[in-house]
């Protein structure tokens, strides 16, 4: 079963392909996703790595979590499901 780990503190420059090629030594991956600012297209400085199975996920996890990457320290962990916008923005009105 795939297994998505988010990508943090990444360079603004660093691309899909660039990611790709960093976790491909760790395993088959099923897609990559660098997030990006919907208003001006630039970097967030994290994304998504889906790995196809846990183990490789757990490897790419120890190799890659605390390495450098274009002068940053990458964080590289298992990645949480994504809540609700409506219950995110009802808990920060404080309703939840």
């Amino acid at each position: 079963m795939a297994k998505r780990l988010f990508v943090g503190n990444l360079a603004y420059s660093i691309t899909d392909t660039q990611l790709q090629k960093l976790f491909e030594p760790h395993g088959l991956i099923e897609s990559v996703k660098i997030i990006s600012d919907r208003s001006t297209g630039r970097s967030r400085g994290y994304g998504f790595v889906e790995m196809s199975s846990e183990n490789e996920a757990r490897r790419a996890i120890e190799a890659l979590n605390g390495t450098q990457l274009e002068g940053r320290t990458l964080i590289v962990n298992e990645a949480h499901p994504q809540e609700r916008r409506a219950a995110v923005s009802e808990r920060r009105r404080g309703h939840g």
